[in-house]
C-alpha cells in the first residue's frame, strides 16, 4: 500500500531531531515532546490505502459464496451462518475503513529497520516530563489497533483524574507478519526475537529506563524480554500469565487427572486450562499447517471468519468479541462492530492473515507454564480469561528473593478506573520493606475489571494494626481505605519499576476512568 512518509536526516544519515505533533490526539495544547531519532533511521509513517483496495474489498464481500446454514442451534460447528452474513453486509455497504486510517494518522506513526525486517511503531510521549517509557505488545488475532483507547489514558492521566506521575511514553510496535511490519522471509522469528527486537527498539528511541507490557502473544514476548533481562528493562507486565507449575503443566497435557495436593483455587485454574487446551483447534491449526490457510487470503469473509471464531465458550476473547458485533457505540470502553472490523480490515489490506499465522508455528514452547522470569513482574487477572491465575503459582512462577512472607490482600472498590478522584497518600512502613515480593488484590466485580493483580517488586505492603495499609517507597504511598479496600487501582511499583495496566473504562459519575484497547495499520499493496 501506498504511504506518505517524510524525514529529516543529518549528514551522516541518521535521523535529525524531529517535532512530532500527534494530529487530534487530545487537545491542541497537547503537544508532544521533541523525539530525537539517532544511530539508524527512523521515518514518519502515514497511512494511505488506495480506493481501488477499499473497492476491491466490498467487491468480494459482496461475492461471497456462502455455505449452508450450520445443522445445530449453537455455535459448536463454528461461527454461524446468519452472524457472518449480517456482519458482512454492513462491512460491504457501510463500513468506514476511512475513519479508522484517520484515527491512526492521527498518532506519531514510524518505522525502523530491526534484524532485516522494517519494524512498524507508534511513539507517543507523554507531555509529563517524567514519563515511564513503556513497550505495548499486542497478541492475535490483534493489531496495534487494539492499543488506541489506552493511549490517552497512559499518556495524559492528569485529563482523567490521575497525577502527572502516572505518565508514560508509549512505544507500541506491530509485531512481525502483523499490520504494517514487514512479514519474515525465512524461520526464526518468534516470541524470543521479538523481544529482542523490541529492547533495540527502545535503545533506538533513547530509552534508558522502560518497562514492558504484553497479552496474549504479546505476553509470551515480554516474558521473553524478562527472561533475557536487557539492560533498562526495568519490570514486565503481563495480563496473559505464565504461572502453571512443571508438575500440573505435565499433568495437563498428559490428560491427567489434576494433582491432589491443588487448592481449590489451584483446582478451579487446572480446571479452566483443561477447557481451554479442548477448544484451541484454531491454535493447533496454525502451529501445524498456517501455510494451508489459503482462504483467508483469498476471501474476507473468510478471514473474517478465521478471525472471529475462538472457540472459547464464554471466555475471553470470544464473548467480549461476540457481544461487540451488535454494540454500535459505547461510553464505557468495551469493544463495538465497528472495532472489530477496523482490525480484520487491517489484516485484510496488509494480506497479513497467514503471516500472522505462523507465528503459532515459530513457537515451540509451552503456554502458560512458568518461564522462570527473575525480574520485577506485575499481573494482572481479569474474569473470563482461559485461566486465572492462582496467588500461589504467580509466586512461584516469578520467583523473588524476599525473606519477608508477609503481603496484603484487599478488595479493588473501583470498577475499571486506573485512579480514585479522591486520592490521599498512606505513610510508608519502611521497616516492612524487602528486596522483592509479590503484591495481591482482587475486584469484587465481574465485568471485564480486573479480577486480581499481583505484583513481584523490590519492597512489600503490609497491613497496619489501626488498618491501613501502606508502600515502602518513599514518596510513593499508595491509599487504602481503613478497612483494606484499594482506593486508588493501585501503583505499588516505585517510578523506578512499576507498571499499571490501563483498565477498560468506567464512567464514575465523579470522575472518568482510564480506557482499554482495539486495532490499526496499512502500507503494502496486496
Amino acid at each position: 500500500m501506498d504511504t506518505t512518509q517524510s524525514s529529516t536526516e543529518t549528514t551522516d544519515g541518521t535521523m535529525g531531531a524531529t517535532a512530532i505533533r500527534p494530529r487530534g490526539v487530545n487537545s491542541p495544547e497537547r503537544e508532544l515532546a521533541d523525539t530525537v531519532e539517532t544511530a539508524a533511521k527512523i521515518r514518519p509513517f502515514d497511512v494511505d490505502v488506495p480506493g481501488e483496495a477499499l473497492e476491491d474489498l466490498r467487491r468480494r464481500i459482496a461475492a461471497t459464496q456462502w455455505p449452508e446454514q450450520e445443522t445445530v442451534a449453537d455455535q459448536s460447528q463454528g461461527v454461524q451462518l446468519a452472524t457472518m452474513q449480517k456482519l458482512a453486509r454492513y462491512w460491504e455497504t457501510e463500513y468506514d475503513w476511512r475513519a479508522c486510517e484517520a484515527r491512526l494518522n492521527a498518532l506519531p506513526q514510524f518505522t525502523t529497520e530491526i534484524d532485516g525486517l522494517e519494524i512498524h511503531f507508534i511513539h507517543v510521549r507523554s507531555q509529563h516530563e517524567n514519563a515511564l517509557p513503556l513497550v505495548v505488545n499486542h497478541g492475535w488475532p490483534g493489531s496495534v489497533v487494539e492499543q488506541l483507547k489506552i493511549i490517552d489514558p497512559l499518556t495524559d492521566p492528569t485529563a482523567y483524574g490521575a497525577s502527572a506521575a502516572d505518565a508514560f511514553h508509549l512505544v507500541i510496535p506491530s509485531m512481525p507478519g502483523y499490520g504494517f511490519s514487514d512479514k519474515p522471509t525465512s524461520t526464526g522469528w518468534g516470541p524470543e526475537r521479538m523481544g529482542r527486537a523490541w529492547a533495540e527498539l527502545m535503545t533506538r528511541l533513547g530509552y534508558t529506563r522502560y518497562v514492558a507490557q504484553g497479552g496474549d502473544w504479546g505476553a509470551f514476548v515480554v516474558d521473553q524480554m524478562g527472561l533475557q533481562a536487557p539492560e533498562g528493562l526495568l519490570a514486565i507486565h503481563s495480563n496473559m500469565p505464565a504461572t502453571v507449575p512443571a508438575e500440573v503443566d505435565e499433568a495437563l497435557q498428559a490428560g491427567r487427572p489434576p494433582p491432589a495436593d491443588l487448592s481449590a483455587e489451584e483446582r478451579r485454574a487446572y480446571e479452566q486450562l483443561e477447557r481451554t487446551f479442548k477448544q484451541v483447534d484454531y491454535a493447533r491449526f496454525m502451529a501445524a499447517r498456517p501455510q494451508t490457510l489459503y482462504g483467508i487470503a483469498d476471501s474476507p469473509v473468510g478471514l473474517a471468519a478465521w478471525l472471529l471464531d475462538h472457540n472459547d465458550a464464554d471466555g475471553q476473547p470470544a464473548l467480549a468479541v461476540a457481544s461487540a458485533l451488535d454494540r454500535t457505540t459505547s461510553t464505557t470502553g468495551e469493544l463495538t462492530r465497528d472495532e472489530i472490523l477496523d482490525n480484520i480490515t487491517l489484516y485484510w489490506l496488509t494480506n497479513t492473515g497467514v503471516s500472522a499465522s505462523r507465528l503459532y508455528w515459530e513457537y515451540k514452547g509451552g503456554f502458560f507454564n512458568a518461564k522462570g522470569v527473575s525480574i520485577p513482574v506485575a499481573v494482572t487477572v481479569f474474569p473470563g480469561e482461559q485461566y486465572q491465575a492462582p496467588r500461589s503459582w504467580a509466586e512461584e512462577a516469578y520467583p523473588t528473593s524476599s525473606t519477608s512472607t508477609r503481603s496484603t490482600r484487599a478488595v479493588i472498590s473501583l470498577r475499571g478506573s486506573s485512579r480514585s478522584c479522591s486520592q490521599r497518600r498512606s505513610e510508608r512502613l519502611s521497616n516492612h520493606c524487602a528486596s522483592q515480593k509479590i503484591v495481591m488484590s482482587t475486584v469484587e466485580t465481574g465485568r471485564g475489571d480486573a479480577l486480581a493483580h499481583y505484583e513481584a517488586r523490590p519492597g512489600s505492603v503490609a497491613r497496619r494494626p489501626a488498618g491501613d495499609v501502606a508502600a515502602c517507597y518513599p514518596g510513593k504511598g499508595v491509599s487504602f481505605s481503613r478497612d483494606g479496600r484499594i482506593r486508588t487501582g493501585g501503583l505499588l511499583l516505585p517510578k523506578q519499576a512499576r507498571y499499571q495496566a490501563a483498565p477498560r473504562p468506567a464512567a464514575p459519575a465523579q470522575c472518568t476512568a482510564a480506557s482499554g484497547g482495539p486495532r490499526s495499520r496499512a502500507r503494502r499493496r496486496r
